[in-house]
């Protein structure tokens, strides 16, 4: 294939990259960004392929082998494990970057020093420094998601631990810095490894401190790294369509963890250092709060009498794979005249999207998604607000508690609703490690239980009522 040909492809296939992300702005379009991005990758791939400077065919023919066997059973998993698949394929996408960063390095080192210019060095240090730590700090994501046993879930913090980390990456920029200089010493070799095992260690670390509450942002910030080492790694093999597909990449997701912190009213510093998450200590107390619990037959005969019906779903839905029983209680209350809505917090689940992706597979339109600025203007004029599984994202401690660490996190005004139901497996705190003032308010009733049983029972309960709203 001529080079004009190659380059035309390249432009193509990324004109298709960026309608990709620009159709996958709105539930309307999102199925044709993805075939969009399908046919750009395709397109890329083929094109790259056809070069005349690729020889070694059978190679590629083994990458692609391998790519789909692994890639396959990914796209199997269940959409409550899409937040872990996401940041599963952000390392290998770190690792492949690190990886090619490496082999370029030692090969040109073999051919000769008038190969590693400073130029080409310093391309190949960004791209194994953000590769490595990228592959690492994904891979500890993926356990913390995955709830792996000996990843504690939980943030963990030791003294000087800030100072440690950036120890670290001071270490391996500075002796990046040293191969620049010295691509071709004779210790160089030997040193190179070096940086790679700081920044794979600097991954591990820079995740560690970090709860379940900021993963969605989290997610969103590898996303940004890999996508930048996705660039380093273009220039470092001269290819036009690896730069702006990285990026791409990491633009989108740096301008989301801009809109996940914005959605937590937090800063990028705070989500990476901040430790977030950290079982808080109960402060003493005069009275010990009480939930007041609600039978499945009362709520259900609530629920009946209700004209707007406001669902909050959050991770506790996403657990129990719930969102099935979800649509079966939409239908149920549709059928009695009901108007049902639900709201959406740009951080609720695991990851940006996570609650529009799992009740648009049970088949919600995506016309009664609301989200969480939108739909708090309704929330007074809500008869019920059903909280399933949520609880940081509507904790009223958000407005009022100063020494919260959720304080001045926007969230969604279930309190103004005129009754609140809460569905939640147990009495533990969520992620922010504090309790949710909501859930011992006079209105709130609490529905203790799996959110998909407790569900299914409220729809055996409507359903066979008679009567029409």
């Amino acid at each position: 294939m001529s080079y004009g040909f190659v380059q035309l492809s390249y432009i193509i296939a990324t004109a298709l990259f960026v309608l990709a992300l620009h159709w996958m702005n709105a539930p309307a379009t999102a199925r044709r960004g993805v075939f969009a991005g399908v046919a750009g990758m395709t397109l890329a791939v083929a094109a790259t392929w056809a070069e005349p400077v690729v020889v070694h065919h059978g190679w590629i023919i083994i990458a692609l082998l391998a790519g789909v066997a692994v890639g396959v059973p990914l796209s199997l998993v269940p959409l409550t494990a899409v937040p872990q698949r996401t940041a599963l394929s952000h390392a290998f996408g770190g690792l492949a970057a690190g990886l090619v960063g490496t082999a370029k390095y030692y090969l040109w080192f073999g051919e000769g020093p008038e190969n590693l210019t400073a130029y080409r060095m310093v391309a190949i240090i960004v791209e194994i420094i953000l590769g490595f730590l990228t592959f690492t700090g994904s891979l500890m994501a993926t356990g913390k998601l995955q709830e792996v046993k000996w990843i504690p879930q939980r943030p963990v913090t030791y003294p000087l631990q800030n100072v440690t980390n950036f120890a670290l990456l001071a270490i391996a920029v500075v002796t990046g810095v040293a191969l620049i200089l010295h691509p071709a010493a004779a210790w160089a070799p030997a040193v190179f490894p070096v940086i790679i095992v700081l920044a794979l260690v600097f991954g591990v670390l820079l995740i560690l401190p970090i709860g379940g509450a900021d993963m969605p942002t989290v997610i969103a910030i590898l996303n940004a790294y890999a996508g930048l080492s996705a660039v380093a790694m273009g220039f470092v093999l001269d290819n036009k369509l690896l730069i702006t597909a990285g990026a791409l990449d990491g633009s989108s997701g740096l301008i989301l963890a801009i809109i996940m912190c914005k959605a937590m009213n937090r800063s990028f510093a705070n989500v990476l250092f901040g430790a977030f998450g950290q079982v808080q200590q109960a402060k003493a107390s005069g009275e010990e709060k009480v939930y007041k619990a609600e039978t499945i037959e009362g709520a259900a005969q609530v629920l009946e009498q209700a004209n707007l019906v406001v669902i909050i779903p959050g991770y506790g839905m996403a657990v129990a794979q719930a969102q099935h029983k979800v649509r079966e209680l939409y239908d149920q209350l549709k059928k009695r005249g009901i108007t049902v809505k639900f709201a959406i917090h740009p951080v609720a689940g695991r990851m940006p999207g996570h609650m529009n992706v799992l009740l648009a597979e049970a088949d919600i339109p995506y016309t009664d998604l609301v989200e969480m600025d939108e739909i708090n203007s309704d929330m007074p004029q809500c008869d019920v607000a059903l909280v399933v599984g949520a609880n940081d994202v509507v904790n009223p401690a958000a407005r009022t508690e100063k020494t919260s660490p959720i304080y001045g996190m926007p969230i969604i005004d279930a309190d103004r609703a005129r009754t609140v139901f809460a569905i939640k497996r147990s009495k533990n705190p969520g992620f922010a490690g504090i309790d949710n003032e909501l859930y011992f308010s006079d209105k709130t009733w609490m529905l203790f239980g799996d959110a998909k049983n407790v569900l299914g029972e409220l729809v055996k309960q409507l359903s066979g009522g008679s009567g029409m709203h």
